[in-house]
């Protein structure tokens, strides 16, 4: 496959709003046949964590009471304290606190604001929604349900939004993936000054997801892409390529 030909970027539209524990491959599998779309070897389908979450139980209809160190810390955010123990309850290590937000590495590795955890379109007054317990595991159910039905060869990207600790502005980023590398790897390969490169690893699976976020908006309701001639490397892997060792994450 080549990219040459360029990269389409596909909103799969007419999903419908999830509460509770569902099994999501039968609801994606019904949304593109209704929108009459049928999926192609190698295309990656692009999921909103936010989704994921709530089809596995991840929604927090009230918060929790708070102990000492959240009550600490909710002084220091301005958070209320229930919401800070559950940031907490997301959290391996509070990097960073400041006004309104906890820098934190999450149980899952990940480092980001607040754990991950989201109240907004939750569908409930009043709850929070956490991270999906394993991402990978949840696009790997994902990509098994839809290569089933459609017989393609695919991989599935499981998305969350994330701040950058050196610019403005949000983008979405993998947190869990299946079927295909996270990484493109450049490094000992030569440019066309014949110049060896020496650090360049491309996250592939977060430019997909940002890519994926032109057609998805954050207000449109639309919480899966299908992104089209991108060449992918197949792989078993999941996302733990991406997560930065400590030793060398400088900005810890």
């Amino acid at each position: 496959m080549s990219t040459t030909t360029g990269v389409s970027i596909i909103p799969v539209r007419g999903i419908p709003e999830v509460l509770g524990r569902t099994d999501l491959g039968p609801l994606l599998v019904a949304a593109l046949d209704a929108d009459g779309l049928t999926l192609e070897p190698g295309d990656v389908v692009v999921v909103a964590s936010k989704i994921v979450s709530k089809a596995e139980g991840r929604l927090v209809p009230e918060l929790p009471q708070a102990g000492p160190r959240a009550s600490l810390l909710a002084d220091e955010t301005g958070f209320e304290p229930g919401l800070v123990e559950l940031i907490l309850s997301e959290t391996r290590e509070v990097l960073r606190s400041r006004p309104r937000v906890l820098v934190v590495e999450t149980v899952h590795g990940l480092v980001c604001a607040n754990a991950g955890v989201d109240r907004s379109n939750t569908g409930a007054a009043g709850a929070a929604l956490t991270l999906p317990v394993d991402s990978d595991a949840s696009a790997r159910r994902l990509r098994e349900a839809l290569t089933a039905h459609f017989g393609a060869a695919i991989a599935v990207i499981v998305s969350d939004t994330f701040g950058r600790p050196f610019r403005h502005g949000l983008v979405n980023v993998a947190v869990g993936v299946s079927g295909m590398t996270a990484i493109r790897d450049y490094r000992g390969q030569a440019d066309p000054a014949a110049h060896v490169l020496e650090g360049t690893e491309m996250a592939i699976v977060d430019e997909l997801c940002s890519a994926a976020e032109l057609v998805m908006n954050k207000l449109d309701r639309v919480p899966v892409a299908v992104i089209r001639g991108y060449a992918w490397e197949p792989a078993t892997g999941g996302i733990s390529p991406l997560l930065r060792d400590p030793a060398t994450d400088y900005f810890r």
